[in-house]
């Protein structure tokens, strides 16, 4: 029963890869019906459950009422687009969303619930070393509009060179990443290599000062969660 579980919850997840737009595409009545097999497995695996449970402690599981609302959004969302599609009406299958509550919900998937209950139980505990670094991140890119702003600078596309706020934030958080390095300062670079110096600071601050200690923080307090 419990391989059986896992094989089709794997299977309903998989069907993504073949739904539109898809990497290997299949048409919509083969996906369509797939996924109708794996809501009536779910929902058998369910009622094999209710049989055997308590009617009133099976009510009270969260796990088994999100496991029916899954279900019954799904087969919503399979009937809408089906009848969309039949009068070529373009929309999105919304409920794909709700897949992995198949995955976290079973009484199979102890571990998987456990493993994000212990994420969900970290989120609160890392918010204060998120919020400085988003504090971090807001400062510099200020700092960075006050400085090139008026430099009247382009960059390698004739575009305005850091005039535009939010646009700066995001530039500056995909720094943090490096993916954008060095190609983000060089027109601050042409204009006065001395400039260079705030990009290697913000570097050390964010990148490598607050990621370690945010990585910190995370590894920290989900072993600790995960021990309880």
């Amino acid at each position: 029963m419990r391989t059986a579980t896992y094989f089709f919850i794997f299977l309903n997840l998989s069907l993504a890869v073949f739904e539109e737009p898809a990497v290997y595409p299949l048409p919509f009545l083969v996906t369509s019906l797939v996924e109708v097999l794996c809501l009536l497995v779910f929902f058998g695996r369910l009622t094999h459950f209710a049989k055997v449970t308590l009617r009133n402690v099976f009510w009270k599981d969260t796990k088994n009422i999100c496991i029916m609302v899954a279900i019954l959004l799904s087969l919503t969302d399979l009937a809408i687009y089906g009848v969309l599609r039949i009068y070529n009406v373009r929309s999105i299958r919304w409920s794909r969303i709700v897949r992995p509550i198949f995955l976290i919900n079973f009484a199979e998937s102890r571990q998987i619930r456990r493993a994000f209950r212990s994420i969900r139980n970290t989120l609160p505990e890392i918010t204060y070393v998120f919020l400085l670094f988003m504090f971090s991140l807001l400062m510099f890119s200020l700092m960075a509009l006050k400085l090139f702003g008026e430099r009247n600078l382009q960059t390698a596309e004739g575009l305005p060179y850091f005039k535009n706020y939010l646009e700066i934030v995001f530039d500056l958080y995909v720094l943090v990443t490096t993916a954008n390095s060095p190609d983000v300062m060089m027109p601050a670079f042409d204009f006065s290599s001395w400039y260079a110096l705030f990009f290697i600071a913000f570097v050390i601050v964010n990148t490598y000062i607050f990621m370690s200690l945010f990585l910190a923080v995370v590894y920290n307090n989900y072993k600790k969660h995960l021990k309880v």
